[in-house]
């Protein structure tokens, strides 16, 4: 039976902590953005992220329900000679209706399906080129540097999923359509990433926790990436993910999940968005005292040691093991301060 890993639909009420923002021209990664390419509409992650409206709301999918200056233009990078969405590390495709036209992706707006097409085959792009970046694919292993299967409206419930067969990620519709917002398209990407490194992980609670938790941070890293490389704007809180999918069944300020929550591995309440929470705060906090290309390197590289029911405690401590082989006591020291101030067993 395909393993769905869904994005799940209920934001969880947490503390609120600021999350420290890298801003100014210089990459996260340290690579110069590459800009060429045919260009396309997309948006800056999300319109509530760019905008700071959280009044904002999906009225039926009209293109009038987010201002022009939600949308950027932007490079559609790595593109094949297909004529359509399929590139290097992309290939999207819709059976609900035409599928986008390259020549025609800067006049596309939120109410045509072509872009969420465009959203995703953007996205997923931009991900891969945030991992290459910090050097998976040439001096790491690669993490899913492969054509990413995407299916756009695929799924006739307000959700979104991969799935290993095909070893695909399928995007809903329903509410704000899933693919509109980046921090979704980078969550499921984060599940496929997982799945490429461990076929199968996600097999117990606490691993499959650990992938949601990963597919957050992984979102929000990008987003906060995309915002420095292009100089877009950040008004909301970074660390609250997918606030504009979310708009349609969350209360302003709308959240899907947080990164930034106290929760604790006490906290356990046996469901894998949840308990996420506890996982994706100990990453936020590892990028605080690392800073965010030691810190990512770190956290994906050890994620090629995690077995598909990995506990909490298993991949906490392969996380403090591959912090100490790539860079040392004082970066393990900081890497197990982070799970140890969730609380998770077995670290000394």
């Amino acid at each position: 039976m395909a393993l769905r890993t869904p994005r799940g639909l209920l934001a969880i009420a947490t503390a609120t902590v600021a999350l420290i923002v890298t801003t100014g021209p210089a990459s996260a990664t340290g690579i110069a953005p590459t800009l060429a390419g045919p260009q396309a509409r997309v948006f800056m992650v999300n319109p509530v992220q760019s905008s700071g409206d959280q009044s904002l709301t999906d009225a039926k999918d009209a293109a009038a329900a987010v201002p022009a200056t939600a949308y950027a233009t932007a490079a559609l990078r790595n593109l094949d000679s297909s004529g359509g969405l399929s590139g290097r590390w992309a290939s999207v495709r819709s059976d609900t209706g035409a599928s986008a036209r390259i020549a025609d992706a800067t006049s596309y707006n939120r109410h045509d399906d072509q872009f969420e097409q465009v959203m995703a085959y953007f996205w997923v792009n931009e991900a891969q080129e945030y991992l290459q970046g910090l050097g998976f694919g040439s001096e790491l292993p690669g993490a899913n540097d492969r054509v990413q299967p995407v299916r756009i409206n695929q799924w006739g419930a307000d959700n979104s999923f991969f799935t290993d067969k095909k070893a695909e990620i399928r995007f809903g519709k329903g509410g704000v359509d899933d693919a509109e917002d980046a921090e979704v398209v980078v969550h499921e990407y984060g599940h496929a990433v997982h799945h490429a490194q461990v076929p199968g992980f996600g097999s117990s609670v606490e691993a499959g926790s650990i992938g949601e938790a990963f597919g957050d941070y992984l979102a929000v890293a990008v987003g906060e990436h995309a915002a420095a490389r292009y100089g877009w704007p950040l008004k909301a809180d970074v660390a609250c993910v997918a606030d504009w999918d979310s708009v349609t069944y969350s209360d302003a300020p709308h959240c899907l999940r947080r990164i930034d929550s106290d929760k604790t591995y006490a906290d356990r309440v046996g469901e894998v968005h949840a308990d996420g929470e506890i996982w994706s705060r100990a990453l936020l906090d590892i990028r605080t005292a690392l800073g965010p290309r030691i810190a990512d390197r770190i956290i994906v590289n050890a994620q090629f040691g995690f077995s598909p029911d990995t506990s909490f405690t298993a991949a906490a401590q392969t996380t403090v093991a591959t912090a100490q082989k790539m860079h040392g006591k004082g970066a393990a020291d900081a890497v197990r301060a982070a799970f140890q101030a969730r609380a998770i067993p077995g670290l000394i």
